[in-house]
């Protein structure tokens, strides 16, 4: 088995941050005088939602969902696992689902559904990174970071095989042959 290695850099880290405190100044204006509840889907969005909640200016809480349907491959299996549910109820809330990256959409369309039949006030979905080629299913993106190519992004919180998270940068991932 080839060793992955860090390839191309997709995203510097000075874009990043830069389009953080937009999507901040997008977000806060959207939902001036309400309050935010951002769900933050784990592993790999938990940089994104760190960086975005402090350049929030609306009073906003956070609580998180995990979610598997790559495991250790680098193509989504279409099998969406809940290893993580939310700890509150969202009646009644505002909602906003922060995602590190939306690939086929298959993992992002269940979240909404499920969150949905919770009847919360409303649900958005900010994404970090999009890679619109590989959607098989039509999806509400409210917030995107980023359009990236089709191709495994890791870095800044995205991981191969729980590696590679810290990078603070998005790149991509090369498997030598």
């Amino acid at each position: 088995m080839a060793e992955p290695r860090v390839g191309e850099v997709l995203v510097q880290r000075d874009e990043l941050a830069h389009r953080v405190r937009e999507l901040g100044a997008e977000i806060s204006a959207d939902y001036e005088g309400r309050d935010l509840l951002l769900v933050g889907v784990l592993k790999g969005a938990f940089f994104f939602l760190s960086d975005l909640m402090r350049v929030l200016a609306v009073p906003c809480e956070v609580d998180f969902m995990a979610v598997a349907s790559y495991g250790d491959s680098t193509s989504t299996s279409g099998v969406v696992r809940i290893l993580k549910d939310l700890d509150a109820p969202i009646q009644g809330r505002e909602v906003l689902i922060v995602e590190d990256i939306v690939d086929s959409g298959l993992t992002l369309s269940y979240l909404l559904r499920m969150l949905q039949a919770r009847e919360p006030k409303s649900v958005e979905v900010c994404a970090l990174l999009t890679k619109p080629e590989r959607r098989k299913v039509d999806l509400p993106i409210r917030y995107t970071g980023f359009e990236i190519p089709d191709r495994f992004a890791i870095g800044y919180g995205l991981d191969h095989a729980e590696r590679f998270r810290e990078l603070p940068y998005v790149a991509v991932l090369e498997e030598d042959g």
